[in-house]
Formats: structure tokens, C-alpha cells, sequence
């Protein structure tokens, strides 16, 4: 009897050593999300609700752990943490993932869709494919499309023609083709992240940007650049990438959960949600004295007109596989256009 006695602690340390074993295996996985999503917007909900799909979707046994506002660093650093594992996954604008696939930023091409409608046609049936084959190439996997929002040109009065924009200076996108449309329009491109463009208007270093209206609106801009003219010449996408490894990690239910259609919203209505807030926050601008200036069809088409010449020097510029994804495009324009 003595004997057992002495042998029961032993066993009881077996026991809470399976019982540990058996907590560790059913722990959820969790992915830390970067994105720069603000806080009571649009995209948090849309944040918060994916991080919900995926829990469900999984039964508990993955997790996304959202840091949103761009808490773990700026999109331009985290997503190469992503590709480099030191963070799992994240969503990013097209900007931002064509640091990593430059071939995407054709989408950033002004004027290239005749509207949104021909946009979403040409995004969803005929690029999806070939972008997730380029993002697995840095190591990424692609999960879907998301929509960042349409860009309008302001400034301190509207911008009607093409030359209204001559001589002015210009904040361009800090991407190879970013300065194309300024150039080609006449204005000079100053290349500047969106964290100086408010000082930027404030001492005269730039005359006019484009801007999706959350920045602008939400960070002041609308103050300094009160006037929008309704170009609507690049309406940016998003990518939500996950790191490879960390993907191939998963269980196939658990890639399920982040993958499929029956657990994630679709692209069509992150778009839609995302639009009807732009709509929301013109109002908004409208109410607080700003100027909203829309343009006819035929204004617009003498944009687009203006700036055709230079997609062909845009794609060289871009350069990798763009020629390919530029024909993607194309095709994808005629077949959506049939």
C-alpha cells in the first residue's frame, strides 16, 4: 500500500502532463493581421467580420488577430514582413502589393476601365489567376480581392480639361507609373507618401493630388484641397495575402475557412459596402462647405482620351511579367465588354 502511495504523485504528473498535451492540441492557430483599416469605418467592419467568418468557418480552430490602423508598422514595411513570415498575413491597397508583384499596379493605370462595372468584370473573371500565380512566386498566398476606394483629383478649384493641370505641381503615387498621368497632362509630379501631403498644400509644394475620399476627408486634406472634381481615373483595389508557409501550416479545413466562398464575403459586396461609404463621406464633405464637381461623359472621355498614349510607356516602365498581365487585361476587357 505504501508502495502505491508513493507512486501516485508520479501518475498524476503523467496526467496533467496529457491533459496538457490535449489543451496545447485543441489551442486555436492565430494569424496576426496587419492592416491600416481606421478604426469606425467601413473597413473595420469588414475586418471584424472576416476575423468572424474564420472562426466560425473553422469551428475555433483558427483565429485572426487583427491590428488595425496600421499598428504594426505602415503598408509599405508590413507587407514585406508578410513575405518574409515575420508577420502571418494582412490586407493590403494595390499600391501596397505591387511592392511585392510590380505587375499589379497596371490596375493603378488612370482611366484604364470605362467604369467600375467593367472593372469588377475584368478583376474578378480574368485576374485573379494570374495575380495569386505572382504573389506565389514572392511566397504569398493571394485569398481575395478588396476594394480600397476610387481616387478624384483635388485641389483649391475644379479641374474640368486635362489642361487645367498644366504647369501646376503634382503629389504622385510613389510608384513607377504613379507620375505618368501628371506628366502626360502637363503638371510636374513630386513623388510623396501620404503622410506629407497636408504640409505639402500648406506650403505651396504641391497644387493639386488624387485622393480616395476617406484619407481625404477623414486626415484634414479636404481643409487645405477643399474642391473635388469627380475623375474617378483609378478606383484601387486590395489584396489579402497570407504568408505561405504559414498557410501550408494550416488544415485543409482551416484553409477552407480563409478561402472559401461559403466563409468570406464576396469581392462584389466589399465594393459595394465600400462605394456606398464614399457616397456617405461626399455628402459629408458637402455639409462642411466643401465642393464636390462632377464631370459629363464627354468630359470624362476626354480624359481618358488624353492619357491612352502613355499606358504603353506605363506597362514598359512596370516591366517583370507586365506584358502578360497586361494582355490579361485587354482580353479580359473585350470579353467583358461582349
Amino acid at each position: 500500500m505504501a508502495s502505491l502511495w508513493r507512486l501516485l504523485p508520479g501518475l498524476a504528473g503523467i496526467g496533467l502532463t496529457w491533459a496538457g498535451t490535449a489543451l496545447a492540441q485543441t489551442a486555436p492557430v492565430e494569424l496576426r493581421y496587419a492592416t491600416s483599416a481606421p478604426p469606425k469605418t467601413v473597413w473595420e467592419m469588414q475586418v471584424q467580420r472576416f476575423q468572424k467568418q474564420v472562426e466560425e468557418g473553422s469551428k475555433g480552430s483558427l483565429k485572426i488577430n487583427a491590428f488595425l490602423n496600421s499598428q504594426l508598422g505602415s503598408e509599405q514595411d508590413t507587407i514585406a514582413q508578410v513575405a518574409r513570415g515575420r508577420i502571418d498575413a494582412g490586407g493590403y491597397s494595390v499600391t501596397a502589393g505591387s511592392l511585392l508583384v510590380p505587375e499589379i499596379s497596371l490596375l493603378n493605370i488612370p482611366f484604364l476601365f470605362k467604369d467600375q462595372k467593367e472593372q469588377d468584370c475584368v478583376t474578378d473573371k480574368h485576374l485573379t489567376k494570374i495575380t495569386s500565380d505572382l504573389f506565389l512566386k514572392k511566397g504569398v498566398v493571394f485569398i481575395s480581392w478588396s476594394e480600397v476606394g476610387v481616387a478624384d483629383i483635388i485641389g483649391k478649384k475644379p479641374y474640368l480639361s486635362p489642361d487645367d493641370l498644366k504647369g501646376l505641381k503634382a503629389r504622385a503615387q510613389p510608384t513607377k507609373i504613379g507620375g505618368y498621368m501628371w506628366s502626360q497632362f502637363g503638371a510636374n509630379p513630386n513623388p510623396l507618401p501620404v503622410t506629407e501631403w497636408n504640409s505639402a498644400f500648406q506650403t505651396g509644394l504641391i497644387d493639386v493630388a488624387d485622393s480616395a475620399p476617406t484619407f481625404y476627408f477623414f486626415s484634414g486634406l479636404s481643409k487645405l484641397a477643399p474642391v473635388v472634381t469627380l475623375t474617378q481615373h483609378s478606383d484601387q483595389g486590395g489584396v489579402v495575402l497570407v504568408n505561405k508557409e504559414a498557410f501550408d501550416k494550416l488544415s485543409d479545413d482551416q484553409k477552407k475557412a480563409l478561402t472559401g466562398s461559403a466563409t468570406t464575403t464576396p469581392a462584389a459586396q466589399l465594393r459595394a459596402e465600400v462605394r456606398g461609404f464614399e457616397a456617405k463621406i461626399r455628402e459629408m464633405h458637402k455639409a462642411a462647405g466643401g465642393t464636390i464637381v462632377d464631370l459629363t461623359p464627354e468630359q470624362r472621355a476626354v480624359w481618358r482620351k488624353g492619357i491612352e498614349a502613355a499606358w504603353p510607356k506605363m506597362v514598359a516602365a512596370v516591366g517583370g511579367e507586365a506584358n502578360a498581365y497586361w494582355k490579361t487585361i485587354q482580353d479580359g476587357v473585350k470579353a467583358c465588354s461582349a
